[in-house]
């Protein structure tokens, strides 16, 4: 570099150029920065990773998958959503009823359903407890409640929803279910059905297809048992595996026509006679089964003294009791039912008898009145729930109460040739989401009555509706015939007597009622709240209606003054008119802010359409007045003819045979008979 540099400079010098910036050391400099970077980029190009190999890295590297745990139902049984004869919980129109919230038949319901909150401050929501260990069945000390408060279209679909139940009970251990069936009149058309729809039940669950191994009969997974109860409690299979024996036993029930049902001494008596399945081993620290009661009626029990005896066996032994029963109606004990004679040989007319189905609240909470012409009692509605006394057993077992009705989807009002036969006539039905937030108190007769004594509102609606179911209120009279004057004043007379009766009825039931009126803005339970609004209102306006009927009889003493001067015949008609005083006029008034009040806070339930009712009749009376013209006199005979008709010719001579076949051709009427006690 030396050499070069010196050749340049004598260069030159000798050849008289001058020297440039690029003369002397500068561009060795550059040609050294340019090859250093150069070597420097290079380097760092081999020895440092690529960002394209990272990105490359980056795309191929995918993320883990959790594998999520199969919560469904297995594919061999599963509900149906469609509204089809399979099998499935929406069978027949399907189940709606609720859901046991019981820990012991499973920690994790595979059936989700939701439970609305409301507003019920005596209301015993017992929520289930998260456990670690799976024998929670046995180790649980919290009281275990059913859930209630819904309805099933058909007992086929009730049945299907207890197929959940069993499988349930079987996933946990091995299970015995003793089908109860009701021996009433009513139910034997209905128990062929309810066997067909039970071997389907079976067949779903596997059971008749494994019959035949000898696996099964072996471990025997599912034991059924089969009990009848009418007036007496009839054991009528053993517990079996073997399907066929079951299907006997149900078609040996005999029909019982004695009308006495004790299905609590029945469920108390299966109870103890299973109780050995429910004792835990020492050995294995666990029961040998799970017993399940699966009770099949259409009434309410004439044993009600049995039913805390029988709840609190079940409850010591962890017995569930499942119910496929009726309706109770609003606020009564009776209600009609509908026969017709399953023998074709007899007249096949429907026919009518009452049948205990209610009431679905311990005491009575409703009043009862009748007046002007108007029978509420005539045809019942809907309560939205069962019996007292049988929801209760299946509330307190961890159960389920199914309320079944064949007419439940009907729209509009239900008439009695729409009624299906069997079946209970009910006028209307609710919705079972709004009626559960109005459900009763289902507990002991002693806390029943506590609850009642907190809040004075209660306790007068209580003892109103006790007066007013002991003392029947009688129509009064609105005809009246006008033949003279002295005949007229006489059956105003005896229409004020009984006015005079029914009027003191009417202010006791008012005076009672007032004394919880105080305590009434205290009330947040709505079923109490719309049980004491309708009340109320109710009696304020037939206190109205009755003495404004007393002033409208005394108005007639002193004369009314008829458009036509023939009028004969006077009826007093229901008008919006009251005219018995301006103190009247404010109870009219109140008594429509009261039933309004029911109409708006409780649309969609049974007191809203009795408050509507009572709202649509006018409170007050007016005289109306016509002339109805006498019946003309009778036709006198007319005289004997002199030339009477002459007899008619003879009879020709046919023979027996034809005479007796022109008989055959007109069949004689089916023989009619009464149908038994129900």
């Amino acid at each position: 570099m030396q050499m070069i540099r010196s050749f340049r400079r004598w260069w030159q010098v000798n050849s008289g150029q001058q020297e440039t910036p690029f003369d002397g050391d500068a561009p060795y400099w550059v040609v050294s920065l340019v090859f250093h970077s150069g070597l420097l980029c290079a380097l760092t190009l081999v020895f440092l990773p690529q960002t394209k190999i990272i990105r490359e890295l980056s795309l191929l590297t995918e993320p883990e998958v959790e594998e999520e745990e199969d919560l469904s139902i297995p594919q061999e049984f599963h509900f149906s959503q469609e509204f089809k004869d399979d099998i499935g919980a929406q069978s027949e129109d399907g189940d709606e009823m609720a859901l046991s919230q019981d820990i012991i038949v499973a920690q994790d319901s595979l059936v989700k359903m939701p439970l609305d909150s409301f507003e019920n401050e005596n209301a015993e929501l017992w929520q289930n407890d998260v456990r670690d260990d799976p024998k929670s069945f046995e180790l649980a000390t919290t009281p275990i409640k059913g859930f209630v408060g819904e309805s099933s279209t058909g007992a086929e679909g009730a049945i299907d929803r207890i197929t959940h139940e069993i499988l349930v009970q079987m996933q946990e251990r091995k299970t015995l279910v003793v089908w109860v069936f009701d021996q009433s009149a009513s139910l034997t058309v209905q128990r062929s059905a309810i066997k067909e729809r039970i071997e389907r039940v079976y067949e779903e669950l596997g059971v008749i297809e494994a019959s035949g191994e000898e696996a099964f009969h072996k471990e025997q997974p599912l034991l059924t048992s089969v009990y009848a109860f009418g007036n007496q409690v009839i054991p009528m299979q053993e517990p079996t595996a073997d399907f066929s024996k079951i299907t006997d036993a149900i078609d040996r029930v005999e029909r019982d026509d004695t009308g006495i049902e004790r299905v609590f001494t029945a469920v108390g008596t299966v109870a103890k006679k299973f109780q050995g399945y429910r004792r835990v081993r020492r050995s294995t620290k666990e029961p040998d089964r799970n017993v399940m009661v699966v009770v099949i009626t259409d009434e309410a029990g004439d044993d009600v003294d049995a039913m805390d005896s029988a709840i609190k066996f079940c409850r010591s032994v962890k017995i569930p009791v499942y119910v496929i029963g009726v309706p109770a109606p609003f606020g009564r004990k009776a209600t009609p039912v509908k026969w017709i004679d399953p023998d074709p040989e007899y007249d096949q007319t429907p026919q009518w008898s009452y049948v205990n189905q209610g009431p679905e609240s311990l005491m009575p909470e409703r009043i009862k009145l009748h007046f002007a012409g108007q029978n509420e009692d005539s045809v019942p509605v809907d309560s939205g729930f069962g019996p007292f006394a049988l929801t209760r057993l299946c509330y307190e077992t961890g159960g389920i109460y199914f309320a079944v009705h064949p007419n439940r989807n009907f729209n509009g009002r239900l008439k009695n040739r729409n009624v299906a036969a069997y079946s209970s006539h009910m006028a209307r039905f609710f919705d079972s989401e709004v009626m559960r937030k109005y459900r009763p108190d289902y507990t002991t007769l002693e806390t029943y009555w506590n609850r009642v004594r907190s809040n004075s509102a209660r306790a007068a609606l209580v003892q109103a509706a006790q007066q007013s179911w002991v003392s029947q209120m009688k129509e009064p009279q609105l005809y009246f015939e006008k033949k003279d004057e002295a005949a007229f004043v006489q059956a105003i007379n005896l229409a004020q007597r009984s006015a005079a009766v029914l009027s003191p009825q009417v202010n006791l039931i008012y005076e009672i009622l007032k004394k919880g009126e105080a305590d009434r803005p205290e009330e947040i339970n709505l079923r109490w709240q719309a049980g004491y609004d309708l009340a109320m209102g109710r009696v304020m306006a037939v206190k109205v209606r009755t003495d404004a009927y007393n002033v409208m009889l005394a108005q007639a003493k002193t004369g009314l003054k008829p458009v036509d001067p023939r009028t004969n015949i006077w009826e007093l008609v229901p008008s919006n008119k009251v005219t018995a005083g301006s103190r009247m006029s404010k109870f009219a008034e109140k008594a429509r802010e009261y039933l309004q009040r029911v109409v708006n806070n409780h649309s969609d339930t049974p007191w809203a359409l009795m408050a509507q009712r009572e709202l649509d009749t006018p409170i007050g009376w007016e005289w109306v007045g016509r002339y109805d013209p006498p019946p003309p006199p009778p036709k006198p005979r007319p005289a004997a003819k002199a030339n009477p008709t002459p007899p008619p010719p003879p009879r020709p001579n046919i023979p027996r045979a034809a005479r007796n076949e022109a008989k055959k051709m007109l069949a004689p009427p089916k023989k009619r008979r009464p149908p038994p006690k129900l």
